[in-house]
């Protein structure tokens, strides 16, 4: 896995595909054991999650359904500290579980901002799938339940993530090279 150019950054490997789909199957089949017979709804929060809101969908062996909401808090490599919902929550979510799928938690601004518009629908339950987590960067009191990485607090690009709309196709992680 070379390093890889993406605007005017140079990025160096960091997660391998492999290592990634593992991982994910292993969340799925916790995902699997919990929620059998519950029929959950995963929201997929976009553009980020995409990628591994479909991997992890397709690992499912549960009945369970899937949507997605736009929310937007980034511009290039860091957050804007502002979240806009630009495509809205269709479904009813009265007495269902309900599974958050993230790219990634950094600061927790994003799910902070969320969340509450979820709760104030009366699921079942909520909780939390990501991708990625960065502890170092937390500023909400935001955790996942189910989390494929932890990782330092640098900007990552790859499996959805992307640096200014490009790299979200990369099927392994790359991190910034300092």
């Amino acid at each position: 896995m070379p390093g890889i150019q993406i605007h005017d950054k140079f990025f160096v490997p960091f997660i391998n595909a492999d290592t990634i789909n593992k991982r994910v199957r292993a969340l799925a089949g916790k995902i699997n054991s919990e929620y059998a017979g519950k029929n959950p709804l995963l929201i997929g929060i976009l553009n980020g999650s995409f990628i591994f809101a479909a991997d992890l969908f397709r690992e499912l062996m549960i009945e369970a359904e899937i949507s997605f909401i736009k929310l937007v808090s980034y511009k290039g490599t860091s957050t804007t500290g502002h979240v806009i919902s630009a495509i809205g929550l269709e479904e009813n979510l009265h007495g269902r579980h309900i599974i958050i799928v993230e790219d990634i938690i950094d600061t927790g601004k994003t799910l902070s901002t969320f969340l509450p518009e979820i709760y104030l629908r009366n699921p079942a339950s909520v909780k939390i799938a990501t991708f990625l987590s960065k502890p170092a960067a937390l500023q909400f009191d935001v955790k996942a339940d189910f989390n494929a990485f932890e990782i330092e607090d640098k900007f990552v690009v790859g499996y959805g993530l992307d640096y200014d709309g490009l790299g979200r196709n990369l099927p392994d992680l790359y991190i910034l090279e300092s």
